[in-house]
């Protein structure tokens, strides 16, 4: 398929497409005319690569990540390193960290919301 409809499959723009290529993220192969051509794998390569970059990973670490992660047919091209399995559970340590921090602003937030309708249903209503 072209960039265009590899774009249209999966929801991320040509520009986008074209940054995952030069940072190693995605491979095109090239038509005798330059024009980029990817198989069907490439949607679920590029749905990947947004889930990482939405888990906070940068494009350097989702390079390093991407071989090792489970093909289609269920076989990972490269075996991750120790190193590469600490650094991503660093990362979802991190994650789980923000996740926290999330929940207790979401509680005091919601401390606040009842305690200001609770304001608004005893104010007196002038009469």
């Amino acid at each position: 398929m072209r960039i265009g409809e590899l774009a249209r499959r999966s929801g991320v723009s040509e520009r986008s497409l074209r940054y995952y290529e030069t940072q190693g993220l995605l491979r095109a192969e090239r038509t005798p005319g330059g024009q980029r051509r990817y198989g069907d794998w490439a949607v679920d390569r590029v749905i990947r690569i947004q889930a990482l970059y939405a888990a906070g990973l940068n494009s350097k670490k989702i390079a390093q990540l991407l071989p090792c992660m489970r093909d289609a047919d269920g076989a990972a091209s490269e075996i991750a390193t120790p190193r590469l399995v600490n650094e991503l559970t660093a990362e979802r340590d991190r994650i789980d960290a923000m996740i926290a921090d999330l929940l207790r602003s979401r509680d005091v937030l919601n401390e606040v919301i009842t305690t200001a309708a609770a304001g608004i249903h005893t104010a007196a209503v002038p009469g």
